[in-house]
Protein backbone atom coordinates (compact mmCIF):
# COMPACT_ATOMS: atom_id res chain seq x y z
CA UNK A 1 0.00 0.00 0.00
CA UNK A 2 1.29 3.65 -0.93
CA UNK A 3 0.11 6.39 1.28
CA UNK A 4 0.31 10.06 1.73
CA UNK A 5 -0.79 12.43 4.00
CA UNK A 6 -0.84 16.28 1.99
CA UNK A 7 -1.02 19.27 4.47
CA UNK A 8 -2.34 22.73 3.40
CA UNK A 9 -1.05 25.05 5.84
CA UNK A 10 -2.75 27.99 4.85
CA UNK A 11 -5.79 26.22 5.99
CA UNK A 12 -4.60 23.55 8.47
CA UNK A 13 -6.35 21.45 6.25
CA UNK A 14 -5.58 17.47 5.48
CA UNK A 15 -6.22 15.64 2.95
CA UNK A 16 -4.79 12.02 1.81
CA UNK A 17 -3.96 10.29 -0.82
CA UNK A 18 -3.83 6.01 -0.96
CA UNK A 19 -2.89 3.42 -3.38
CA UNK A 20 -2.78 -0.41 -3.84
CA UNK A 21 0.93 -0.93 -5.23
CA UNK A 22 -0.41 -4.04 -6.58
CA UNK A 23 -3.58 -3.28 -8.85
CA UNK A 24 -2.30 1.05 -9.15
CA UNK A 25 -5.67 2.00 -8.47
CA UNK A 26 -5.49 5.08 -5.97
CA UNK A 27 -8.28 7.12 -3.95
CA UNK A 28 -7.99 10.64 -2.75
CA UNK A 29 -9.40 11.78 0.53
CA UNK A 30 -10.97 14.69 1.32
CA UNK A 31 -9.54 16.35 -1.72
CA UNK A 32 -8.97 20.21 -1.51
CA UNK A 33 -10.30 21.96 -4.64
CA UNK A 34 -6.43 22.28 -6.35
CA UNK A 35 -5.52 19.06 -7.56
CA UNK A 36 -2.10 19.80 -8.49
CA UNK A 37 -0.62 17.99 -5.95
CA UNK A 38 -2.42 14.61 -5.83
CA UNK A 39 -2.13 14.73 -10.11
CA UNK A 40 1.82 15.00 -9.52
CA UNK A 41 1.71 11.92 -6.72
CA UNK A 42 -0.29 10.24 -9.81
CA UNK A 43 2.12 10.76 -12.54
CA UNK A 44 5.45 10.22 -10.15
CA UNK A 45 4.69 7.14 -8.55
CA UNK A 46 2.67 5.04 -11.51
CA UNK A 47 -0.84 5.14 -9.80
CA UNK A 48 -4.63 5.90 -11.85
CA UNK A 49 -6.70 8.08 -9.41
CA UNK A 50 -9.87 6.14 -9.95
CA UNK A 51 -11.65 6.69 -6.49
CA UNK A 52 -12.01 10.36 -4.54
CA UNK A 53 -14.25 10.17 -1.27
CA UNK A 54 -15.19 12.52 1.39
CA UNK A 55 -15.77 12.58 5.23
CA UNK A 56 -18.34 15.19 5.28
CA UNK A 57 -19.49 18.38 3.88
CA UNK A 58 -16.75 20.82 4.66
CA UNK A 59 -17.30 24.52 6.27
CA UNK A 60 -13.67 25.49 5.91
CA UNK A 61 -12.15 25.10 2.58
CA UNK A 62 -13.57 24.06 -1.13
CA UNK A 63 -13.81 20.78 -1.70
CA UNK A 64 -12.48 19.23 -4.75
CA UNK A 65 -14.30 16.11 -5.16
CA UNK A 66 -16.41 17.07 -8.09
CA UNK A 67 -13.24 18.29 -9.91
CA UNK A 68 -11.92 15.13 -9.54
CA UNK A 69 -14.48 13.51 -11.12
CA UNK A 70 -14.27 16.07 -14.20
CA UNK A 71 -10.83 16.44 -14.26
CA UNK A 72 -9.38 12.86 -13.68
CA UNK A 73 -12.83 10.84 -13.98
CA UNK A 74 -12.59 9.47 -10.45
CA UNK A 75 -15.61 7.59 -9.41
CA UNK A 76 -16.73 9.74 -5.95
CA UNK A 77 -17.86 8.15 -2.59
CA UNK A 78 -20.06 10.79 -0.11
CA UNK A 79 -21.89 10.14 2.97
CA UNK A 80 -25.66 9.02 2.38
CA UNK A 81 -26.07 9.32 6.14
CA UNK A 82 -27.43 12.37 8.08
CA UNK A 83 -30.93 14.27 7.73
CA UNK A 84 -31.93 15.54 4.33
CA UNK A 85 -30.92 19.26 4.60
CA UNK A 86 -27.64 17.82 3.99
CA UNK A 87 -27.28 15.59 1.32
CA UNK A 88 -25.17 15.97 -1.83
CA UNK A 89 -26.19 17.61 -4.66
CA UNK A 90 -24.91 18.27 -8.32
CA UNK A 91 -22.70 15.26 -8.06
CA UNK A 92 -22.33 12.36 -10.96
CA UNK A 93 -24.82 10.17 -11.49
CA UNK A 94 -21.95 7.04 -10.94
CA UNK A 95 -21.53 8.90 -7.39
CA UNK A 96 -21.95 6.10 -4.34
CA UNK A 97 -23.66 7.59 -1.53
CA UNK A 98 -22.51 5.48 1.71
CA UNK A 99 -23.80 4.78 4.54
CA UNK A 100 -22.69 2.95 7.99
CA UNK A 101 -20.86 -0.60 7.25
CA UNK A 102 -20.18 0.18 3.96
CA UNK A 103 -16.85 -1.13 1.88
CA UNK A 104 -14.89 0.99 -0.76
CA UNK A 105 -12.35 -1.24 -2.31
CA UNK A 106 -8.87 0.29 -4.20
CA UNK A 107 -7.82 -2.44 -5.63
CA UNK A 108 -6.72 -4.59 -2.43
CA UNK A 109 -6.83 -1.60 0.13
CA UNK A 110 -10.62 -1.75 1.34
CA UNK A 111 -12.34 1.21 3.50
CA UNK A 112 -14.91 0.92 5.86
CA UNK A 113 -17.71 3.32 6.15
CA UNK A 114 -18.22 4.11 10.38
CA UNK A 115 -21.25 6.42 10.32
CA UNK A 116 -19.48 9.26 13.16
CA UNK A 117 -22.09 12.49 13.54
CA UNK A 118 -21.38 15.11 16.00
CA UNK A 119 -19.49 17.58 13.42
CA UNK A 120 -22.47 17.00 11.12
CA UNK A 121 -25.31 14.97 10.69
CA UNK A 122 -23.17 13.29 8.02
CA UNK A 123 -20.23 12.99 9.08
CA UNK A 124 -18.25 9.31 8.39
CA UNK A 125 -15.21 8.10 9.29
CA UNK A 126 -13.08 5.21 6.49
CA UNK A 127 -10.95 2.18 8.47
CA UNK A 128 -7.94 1.06 6.61
CA UNK A 129 -7.52 -2.24 5.91
CA UNK A 130 -4.44 -3.41 4.03
CA UNK A 131 -5.66 -6.27 2.59
CA UNK A 132 -3.34 -6.34 -0.34
CA UNK A 133 -0.38 -6.84 2.52
CA UNK A 134 -2.22 -10.13 3.68
CA UNK A 135 -3.54 -8.15 7.09
CA UNK A 136 -7.29 -9.05 8.44
CA UNK A 137 -6.44 -6.30 11.47
CA UNK A 138 -7.67 -2.68 10.62
CA UNK A 139 -4.55 0.34 10.11
CA UNK A 140 -5.92 3.33 10.99
CA UNK A 141 -8.73 5.85 10.29
CA UNK A 142 -9.90 8.50 8.42
CA UNK A 143 -11.56 10.86 10.76
CA UNK A 144 -11.99 14.26 9.14
CA UNK A 145 -13.61 16.64 11.28
CA UNK A 146 -14.65 13.97 13.62
CA UNK A 147 -11.64 13.01 15.90
CA UNK A 148 -8.53 14.90 15.71
CA UNK A 149 -5.12 14.98 17.50
CA UNK A 150 -5.82 16.23 21.28
CA UNK A 151 -9.22 17.42 20.74
CA UNK A 152 -12.46 16.31 18.60
CA UNK A 153 -14.89 18.29 15.86
CA UNK A 154 -17.38 21.33 16.96
CA UNK A 155 -20.80 20.68 17.16
CA UNK A 156 -22.14 24.68 16.19
CA UNK A 157 -21.11 25.21 13.23
CA UNK A 158 -24.10 24.20 11.11
CA UNK A 159 -26.06 26.38 13.76
CA UNK A 160 -23.27 29.35 13.69
CA UNK A 161 -22.86 29.23 9.45
CA UNK A 162 -26.55 28.28 8.56
CA UNK A 163 -28.95 29.03 11.70
CA UNK A 164 -30.19 25.60 11.73
CA UNK A 165 -31.38 25.97 15.62
CA UNK A 166 -30.86 23.21 17.80
CA UNK A 167 -28.05 21.80 15.69
CA UNK A 168 -25.58 22.61 18.04
CA UNK A 169 -27.01 20.52 21.22
CA UNK A 170 -27.49 17.34 19.01
CA UNK A 171 -24.61 17.77 17.30
CA UNK A 172 -23.23 17.38 20.91
CA UNK A 173 -25.33 14.41 21.56
CA UNK A 174 -24.22 13.27 18.81
CA UNK A 175 -20.75 13.60 19.28
CA UNK A 176 -20.67 11.98 23.11
CA UNK A 177 -22.25 8.55 20.64
CA UNK A 178 -19.61 8.55 17.95
CA UNK A 179 -16.99 8.92 21.17
CA UNK A 180 -18.07 6.08 22.84
CA UNK A 181 -18.46 4.07 19.47
CA UNK A 182 -14.81 4.25 18.55
CA UNK A 183 -13.80 3.84 22.11
CA UNK A 184 -14.60 0.20 21.42
CA UNK A 185 -11.86 -0.13 18.71
CA UNK A 186 -8.35 -1.53 18.74
CA UNK A 187 -5.50 0.99 20.52
CA UNK A 188 -2.98 0.18 17.55
CA UNK A 189 -5.82 1.96 15.28
CA UNK A 190 -3.73 4.80 13.64
CA UNK A 191 -6.27 8.74 13.65
CA UNK A 192 -5.83 10.22 10.53
CA UNK A 193 -7.64 13.55 11.04
CA UNK A 194 -8.49 16.10 8.26
CA UNK A 195 -6.98 19.28 10.17
CA UNK A 196 -4.04 20.13 12.43
CA UNK A 197 -3.58 23.05 14.77
CA UNK A 198 -4.87 26.29 13.91
CA UNK A 199 -7.83 25.82 11.99
CA UNK A 200 -11.35 27.12 13.96
CA UNK A 201 -13.24 23.54 13.95
CA UNK A 202 -11.83 22.96 16.67
CA UNK A 203 -10.36 24.42 19.47
CA UNK A 204 -7.36 22.77 21.07
CA UNK A 205 -6.31 20.63 17.69
CA UNK A 206 -2.47 19.33 17.96
CA UNK A 207 0.31 19.92 16.01
CA UNK A 208 1.11 16.84 15.58
CA UNK A 209 0.21 15.11 12.33
CA UNK A 210 -1.51 11.70 13.09
CA UNK A 211 -1.63 9.70 16.49
CA UNK A 212 -3.56 6.20 17.78
CA UNK A 213 -6.46 5.87 19.35
CA UNK A 214 -4.60 4.47 22.21
CA UNK A 215 -2.72 7.65 22.31
CA UNK A 216 -5.79 9.69 22.16
CA UNK A 217 -7.76 7.28 25.26
CA UNK A 218 -5.17 8.30 27.36
CA UNK A 219 -4.25 11.57 26.46
CA UNK A 220 -7.04 13.58 24.46
CA UNK A 221 -10.28 15.35 26.73
CA UNK A 222 -13.01 13.72 25.07
CA UNK A 223 -12.11 10.13 26.30
CA UNK A 224 -11.49 11.33 29.65
CA UNK A 225 -14.47 13.68 30.42
CA UNK A 226 -17.08 12.41 32.80
CA UNK A 227 -20.13 11.71 31.84
CA UNK A 228 -22.17 12.87 29.11
CA UNK A 229 -23.34 16.22 30.47
CA UNK A 230 -19.73 17.21 31.25
CA UNK A 231 -18.95 16.32 27.86
CA UNK A 232 -21.23 18.20 26.17
CA UNK A 233 -20.44 21.57 28.73
CA UNK A 234 -17.03 20.98 27.81
CA UNK A 235 -17.21 20.46 23.90
CA UNK A 236 -19.87 23.41 23.66
CA UNK A 237 -17.88 25.99 25.19
CA UNK A 238 -15.18 28.08 24.36
CA UNK A 239 -15.44 27.18 20.89
CA UNK A 240 -13.34 29.75 18.05
CA UNK A 241 -15.61 32.47 16.45
CA UNK A 242 -15.85 30.48 12.60
CA UNK A 243 -14.99 33.07 9.85
CA UNK A 244 -17.73 34.63 7.63
CA UNK A 245 -16.93 32.93 4.64
CA UNK A 246 -17.20 28.99 6.25
CA UNK A 247 -21.48 29.45 5.72
CA UNK A 248 -20.48 30.22 2.00
CA UNK A 249 -18.52 27.10 1.87
CA UNK A 250 -21.37 25.05 3.54
CA UNK A 251 -23.49 26.06 0.87
CA UNK A 252 -21.03 25.38 -2.49
CA UNK A 253 -19.67 22.16 -0.69
CA UNK A 254 -23.35 20.88 -0.66
CA UNK A 255 -24.48 22.00 -4.07
CA UNK A 256 -21.20 22.25 -5.91
CA UNK A 257 -18.41 24.53 -7.47
CA UNK A 258 -17.62 25.23 -10.91
CA UNK A 259 -14.62 23.61 -12.21
CA UNK A 260 -11.46 25.41 -11.42
CA UNK A 261 -8.94 26.74 -13.80
CA UNK A 262 -6.34 29.38 -14.13
CA UNK A 263 -7.21 32.50 -15.75
CA UNK A 264 -5.86 35.62 -17.21
CA UNK A 265 -6.41 38.28 -14.31
CA UNK A 266 -6.35 41.82 -16.04
CA UNK A 267 -2.65 43.51 -14.69
CA UNK A 268 -2.74 47.45 -14.90
CA UNK A 269 -3.84 50.54 -13.42
CA UNK A 270 -7.73 51.13 -14.59
CA UNK A 271 -9.44 54.24 -13.85
CA UNK A 272 -11.69 52.26 -11.77
CA UNK A 273 -10.93 49.58 -9.74
CA UNK A 274 -13.72 46.55 -9.79
CA UNK A 275 -15.36 45.02 -6.94
CA UNK A 276 -13.79 44.85 -3.45
CA UNK A 277 -10.33 46.43 -3.29
CA UNK A 278 -7.98 44.13 -1.22
CA UNK A 279 -4.05 45.60 -0.50
CA UNK A 280 -2.18 42.76 -0.31
CA UNK A 281 1.09 45.06 0.89
CA UNK A 282 2.81 44.83 4.61
CA UNK A 283 0.62 47.03 7.25
CA UNK A 284 3.83 48.96 7.85
CA UNK A 285 3.88 50.22 3.81
CA UNK A 286 -0.27 50.58 4.03
CA UNK A 287 -0.45 52.99 7.26
CA UNK A 288 1.85 55.65 5.28
CA UNK A 289 -1.11 55.80 2.10
CA UNK A 290 -3.78 53.99 0.93
CA UNK A 291 -6.93 53.99 -1.19
CA UNK A 292 -9.75 54.83 1.20
CA UNK A 293 -11.84 51.40 1.66
CA UNK A 294 -9.56 49.03 0.72
CA UNK A 295 -8.60 46.63 2.99
CA UNK A 296 -5.08 45.83 4.08
CA UNK A 297 -4.57 41.74 4.38
CA UNK A 298 -0.42 40.76 3.62
CA UNK A 299 -0.42 38.24 0.96
CA UNK A 300 1.49 35.76 3.56
CA UNK A 301 0.71 32.36 4.89
CA UNK A 302 -2.34 33.93 6.49
CA UNK A 303 -3.77 35.19 4.44
CA UNK A 304 -6.61 33.65 3.39
CA UNK A 305 -7.70 33.30 7.13
CA UNK A 306 -7.82 36.96 7.50
CA UNK A 307 -9.24 37.95 4.14
CA UNK A 308 -11.64 35.41 4.45
CA UNK A 309 -13.57 37.16 6.89
CA UNK A 310 -14.23 39.89 4.83
CA UNK A 311 -14.51 38.76 1.24
CA UNK A 312 -17.62 39.30 -0.53
CA UNK A 313 -18.49 36.26 -2.87
CA UNK A 314 -21.00 38.62 -4.90
CA UNK A 315 -18.41 40.76 -6.15
CA UNK A 316 -15.48 41.22 -7.66
CA UNK A 317 -12.35 41.64 -6.53
CA UNK A 318 -8.98 43.89 -7.57
CA UNK A 319 -5.43 42.90 -5.81
CA UNK A 320 -2.86 45.64 -4.89
CA UNK A 321 -0.31 43.31 -5.10
CA UNK A 322 2.83 41.74 -7.32
CA UNK A 323 1.50 40.37 -10.51
CA UNK A 324 4.08 37.22 -10.26
CA UNK A 325 1.96 36.07 -7.64
CA UNK A 326 -1.22 35.61 -9.62
CA UNK A 327 -1.38 32.06 -10.14
CA UNK A 328 -0.89 31.57 -6.61
CA UNK A 329 -3.36 34.18 -5.93
CA UNK A 330 -6.14 32.49 -7.91
CA UNK A 331 -5.44 29.31 -6.44
CA UNK A 332 -5.71 30.33 -2.84
CA UNK A 333 -8.79 32.36 -3.26
CA UNK A 334 -10.10 28.79 -5.54
CA UNK A 335 -9.31 26.96 -2.56
CA UNK A 336 -12.19 28.91 -0.44
CA UNK A 337 -14.56 28.96 -3.37
CA UNK A 338 -13.85 32.47 -4.61
CA UNK A 339 -13.01 32.91 -8.60
CA UNK A 340 -13.56 36.19 -9.11
CA UNK A 341 -10.36 38.08 -9.37
CA UNK A 342 -10.31 40.41 -12.38
CA UNK A 343 -7.69 42.87 -11.32
CA UNK A 344 -4.02 42.95 -9.93
CA UNK A 345 -2.54 46.79 -9.55
CA UNK A 346 1.04 46.18 -9.34
CA UNK A 347 2.42 48.12 -6.34
CA UNK A 348 4.30 50.57 -8.28
CA UNK A 349 1.36 51.97 -10.18
CA UNK A 350 -0.83 51.98 -6.99
CA UNK A 351 -0.04 55.08 -5.54
CA UNK A 352 -2.50 57.10 -8.12
CA UNK A 353 -5.30 55.88 -5.87
CA UNK A 354 -4.02 57.04 -2.55
CA UNK A 355 -6.16 59.31 -0.55
CA UNK A 356 -5.82 58.12 2.81
CA UNK A 357 -2.99 57.48 5.94
CA UNK A 358 -3.98 55.76 9.55
CA UNK A 359 -1.91 57.08 12.88
CA UNK A 360 0.03 54.27 14.83
CA UNK A 361 1.15 55.37 18.52
CA UNK A 362 2.74 53.46 20.79
CA UNK A 363 1.54 51.50 24.15
CA UNK A 364 3.02 54.05 26.21
CA UNK A 365 0.96 57.15 24.34
CA UNK A 366 -1.89 54.94 24.23
CA UNK A 367 -1.79 54.69 28.01
CA UNK A 368 -1.36 58.29 28.60
CA UNK A 369 -4.15 59.60 26.63
CA UNK A 370 -6.84 56.56 26.83
CA UNK A 371 -9.08 58.55 29.25
CA UNK A 372 -9.43 60.89 26.32
CA UNK A 373 -10.91 58.52 24.20
CA UNK A 374 -12.79 55.04 23.44
CA UNK A 375 -10.93 52.12 23.08
CA UNK A 376 -11.92 48.96 20.85
CA UNK A 377 -10.40 45.33 20.95
CA UNK A 378 -10.65 43.15 18.02
CA UNK A 379 -9.28 40.14 19.10
CA UNK A 380 -10.80 36.74 20.12
CA UNK A 381 -13.45 36.72 22.65
CA UNK A 382 -10.69 34.12 24.49
CA UNK A 383 -7.96 36.54 24.23
CA UNK A 384 -10.30 39.66 25.99
CA UNK A 385 -11.95 37.08 28.72
CA UNK A 386 -8.35 36.34 29.39
CA UNK A 387 -7.85 39.82 30.22
CA UNK A 388 -8.72 43.55 29.01
CA UNK A 389 -8.02 46.96 29.24
CA UNK A 390 -11.08 48.62 31.00
CA UNK A 391 -13.97 50.15 29.62
CA UNK A 392 -12.67 48.56 26.08
CA UNK A 393 -15.42 47.81 23.57
CA UNK A 394 -14.93 44.32 22.42
CA UNK A 395 -15.64 43.25 18.85
CA UNK A 396 -13.62 40.49 16.85
CA UNK A 397 -11.71 41.93 14.04
CA UNK A 398 -13.71 40.43 10.90
CA UNK A 399 -17.01 41.32 12.25
CA UNK A 400 -16.27 45.39 11.68
CA UNK A 401 -17.96 45.54 7.99
CA UNK A 402 -21.07 43.76 9.19
CA UNK A 403 -21.94 44.70 12.71
CA UNK A 404 -23.14 48.41 14.47
CA UNK A 405 -20.49 50.19 16.11
CA UNK A 406 -21.25 51.83 19.73
CA UNK A 407 -18.92 54.71 18.53
CA UNK A 408 -19.79 57.89 15.92
CA UNK A 409 -18.09 58.13 13.31
CA UNK A 410 -16.10 61.74 14.38
CA UNK A 411 -15.09 59.97 17.58
CA UNK A 412 -11.29 59.56 18.71
CA UNK A 413 -10.56 55.28 18.86
CA UNK A 414 -7.65 53.75 19.93
CA UNK A 415 -8.02 50.18 18.16
CA UNK A 416 -5.86 46.89 19.55
CA UNK A 417 -5.33 42.86 19.18
CA UNK A 418 -3.10 40.69 20.93
CA UNK A 419 0.43 42.13 19.21
CA UNK A 420 -0.74 44.54 16.53
CA UNK A 421 -1.43 42.43 13.20
CA UNK A 422 -4.74 42.40 13.26
CA UNK A 423 -5.94 45.54 14.36
CA UNK A 424 -4.03 47.12 11.43
CA UNK A 425 -6.47 44.68 9.34
CA UNK A 426 -9.16 46.54 11.56
CA UNK A 427 -8.09 49.77 11.15
CA UNK A 428 -8.25 49.63 7.18
CA UNK A 429 -11.97 48.28 7.91
CA UNK A 430 -12.92 51.16 10.10
CA UNK A 431 -11.44 53.73 8.05
CA UNK A 432 -13.72 52.19 4.73
CA UNK A 433 -16.65 52.50 7.02
CA UNK A 434 -15.78 56.14 7.50
CA UNK A 435 -13.87 55.90 10.89
CA UNK A 436 -11.61 58.44 10.23
CA UNK A 437 -10.25 59.03 13.33
CA UNK A 438 -9.30 55.56 14.53
CA UNK A 439 -5.72 55.06 15.45
CA UNK A 440 -3.65 51.84 15.89
CA UNK A 441 -1.56 50.76 18.60
CA UNK A 442 1.62 49.10 17.77
CA UNK A 443 2.25 45.72 19.22
CA UNK A 444 -1.20 45.28 20.90
CA UNK A 445 -2.04 44.39 24.33
CA UNK A 446 1.01 42.00 24.69
CA UNK A 447 2.82 45.39 25.01
CA UNK A 448 0.45 47.50 26.37
CA UNK A 449 0.29 45.11 29.44
CA UNK A 450 3.77 45.75 29.83
CA UNK A 451 3.89 49.10 29.40
CA UNK A 452 1.40 49.46 32.22
CA UNK A 453 2.88 51.36 35.28
CA UNK A 454 2.15 48.95 38.42
CA UNK A 455 1.41 52.69 40.44
CA UNK A 456 -1.55 53.22 37.61
CA UNK A 457 -2.77 49.99 35.95
CA UNK A 458 -4.95 50.21 32.94
CA UNK A 459 -6.97 46.91 33.91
Amino acid sequence: MYFKQLYDSKLSQTSYFVACQQTKEAIVIDPSRILDDYIEIAENEGYKIGHAAETHIHADFASGIRDASRKLGATLYVSDEGDEDWKYQNVPEDTVFLKDGDIIKVGNVELEVLHTPGHTPESISFKLTDKGAGSEVPMGMFTGDFLFVGDVGRPDLLEETTNAEGATEDGANQMFESIQKVEALPDLLQIWPGHGAGSPCGKSLGAVPLSTLGYEKANNWVFNVAGRQGFIDELTSDQPEPPSYFSQMKKVNKEGLPEFNLKEVSIGAPHVLPGQVFDLRTKEAFNKAFMKGSLNVHYNKKFLQFAGWYIDYNRPMTVIADPVNSEALQKDLASIGYDKLEVIVPVDKADQYFDDSYENVSPETFLADRKNAKVLDVRTTAEYNDGNVDDAVHMHYGHLLDKELPFNEEDKVYVHCQSGVRSAIALSALKARGYDNAINVEKGYISIKKASAPSEPAF
